[in-house]
């Protein structure tokens, strides 16, 4: 021991069982996200066959989200509290079962309740995945590894569920959708024990009242911002929003005066977690709204079926998925975190600019657009996952983690509703005037009206009605570029001050001894995590 320095304690490096238990740990994981997106083809088949309402078919495919973003923070208190791998297996038996109910469904209701019931086991398993991976991984540079990992498959589990969903609808019945999360769950049961028990020692007794607030400000928020984005600015939609940041308000006065809350004031204080936090809810505002328009550019503009052009949309996944890992290296070779996360932001704000450069007829321009902007997200991503779970306590681990994510789905929504209404109304003011009222309202309705009118004047307005939807787009692509450059001079000016996460100093090939290194601006003396001194 160096005299004069307090002796550190040297984290225990992963071994098998830990990257083996972090392999199981991805199961869940992808399963989860491939929920999000895959419904995308499933749902024309499942109303053949079980005639939902339109107001039920919104359901079958909205429930599911609402449910997880709604339950997040709770779930990940609660896994601190009763134990994350316990957490898991639970939401693991739950998911599983309900995706057997919903497979099997004979009527609209019970598929909606079984979607329902899958957000719940979304809830519980998303949080303790990220919570397990930061009391396995002590190791800084290790944990940084594993959650670049996490975040380039959670990235890929998204495109990946609507191009299943299609391929599945294609050969075998709409069921098969939800047949596949079964082996996956059953294994992830039977290699439960590999995973190492983790919770809180002294969570405090748990705050009941805060569970109804916490969905009377997330749902009420998530509805009216997806609703916006779907159908412009209603009132009702708005009011939606008002509630629930109403009972937000209510929910953190609760956190602030509660003596065991769901979520502690002093993890918000930890250094860098709010940074990261607002950083990340940023990064997805980015990442899906620039989907809103991708998605309906490759099908309603080009023409592409939706197969087609789910398959396309798995190209820009290709970078996007090695990212998250080469970021890591990059990090942890000594490049602040700052300048990686700054760097992020300005590649998405490139990614945008091609976008904003795209006519009705350039799918090479708009896939190497989604690349770029994603491969740019999801290095910030990484990094502000990172950061938020290094430097929360880990015996709040599973809470930290619900708060990353649901940052994730409100930024997510907000992307969609704020950027989809700008390019709404720059369709809505490029379409012709002497146009129909349903093409006048959004580019699936002229097309659709397109479809019954005589020769020369359906194809005028499908053309007309492509080259609107595209400027709508540039438009909205040139504020998300205006957005994401403003985000990087916050990124810079914030994390600059933050601490920098682990640098590998050794050179072995069995694993690099790695060191905390300063917070900028601070001291030049290095804190060791390796060693002693």
């Amino acid at each position: 021991m160096t005299s004069g320095n307090p002796a550190t304690t040297t984290p225990a490096q992963a071994g098998r069982r830990e990257w083996t238990a972090l392999g199981v740990l991805m199961l869940p994981l992808l399963l989860v996200s491939m929920d999000v997106s895959v419904l995308y083809f499933a749902i024309p088949a499942i109303s053949a066959d079980l005639d939902p309402s339109s107001t039920q078919q919104l359901w079958i495919f909205d429930i599911y989200g609402f449910v997880l973003a709604g339950l997040l923070i709770t779930m990940g208190s609660l896994g601190d509290r009763i134990g994350r791998r316990r957490l898991l297996l639970i939401g693991a038996a739950a998911f599983g079962t309900a995706s057997a109910v919903a497979a099997y469904a004979s009527s609209a209701e019970t598929l909606i309740a079984a979607r329902a019931v899958l957000g719940i086991g979304g809830a519980t398993l998303m949080p303790s995945t990220m919570a397990l991976i930061r009391t396995m991984f002590t190791d800084p540079g290790e944990r940084a590894k594993a959650i670049g990992l996490w975040s380039g498959v959670m990235t890929a589990g998204i495109a990946l569920g609507s191009v299943l969903s299609g391929v599945l609808v294609e050969h075998f019945w709409w069921g098969s959708v939800f047949l596949v999360n079964l082996p996956a769950m059953v294994l992830l049961l039977a290699l439960g024990p590999v995973l190492p028990e983790s919770k809180n020692p002294d969570p405090g007794r748990f705050d009941w009242l805060g569970v109804p607030l916490s969905l009377a400000a997330v749902l009420p928020v998530i509805y009216g911002l997806k609703e916006i984005a779907a159908d412009g600015w209603h009132a009702h939609y708005t009011v939606s929003v008002t509630v629930g940041l109403l009972f937000a308000a209510l929910f953190v006065r609760r956190q602030r005066t509660s003596a065991s809350p769901l979520v502690a004031p002093a993890l918000l204080r930890a250094p860098g977690f709010t940074p990261a936090l607002v950083l990340n809810l940023l990064s997805s505002f980015a990442l899906l709204g620039s989907a809103f328009f991708t998605t309906q550019y490759l099908q309603s503009v080009l023409g592409r079926s939706a197969l087609e052009a789910a398959l396309w949309a798995i190209l820009p996944s290709v970078p996007i998925g090695v990212t998250a890992p080469l970021t890591t290296r990059l990090v942890q070779r000594g490049v602040s975190r700052a300048y990686v996360v700054t760097g992020g932001f300005v590649a998405g704000a490139c990614g945008y600019a091609l976008l904003a450069m795209a006519g009705t007829d350039s799918i090479g321009l708009v896939l190497a657009g989604a690349g770029v902007l994603g491969a740019g997200i999801v290095t910030v991503i990484s990094q502000t996952m990172d950061l938020a779970m290094s430097t929360a306590p880990a015996e709040r681990a599973g809470t930290a983690s619900s708060l990353m994510e649901t940052a994730a789905e409100f930024g997510g929504a907000l992307g969609m509703a704020l950027l989809g209404s700008v390019g709404t109304a720059v369709y809505r003011h490029e379409i012709p005037a002497s146009a129909p009222a349903p093409a006048r309202e959004t580019l699936g309705g002229a097309l659709a009206t397109a479809a019954e009118l005589p020769g020369t004047s359906g194809a005028a307005l499908v053309t007309a009605a492509r080259e609107a939807f595209t400027s709508g787009m540039q438009t909205a692509a040139l504020a998300g570029a205006a957005l994401l450059l403003a985000t990087a001079v916050l990124a810079l000016v914030t994390l600059r001050k933050g601490p920098r996460p682990a640098r590998c100093a050794g050179r072995n090939r069995t694993g690099a001894t790695c060191k905390q290194a300063p917070v900028d601006g601070g001291h030049k003396g290095t804190a060791s995590v390796g060693r002693d001194g």
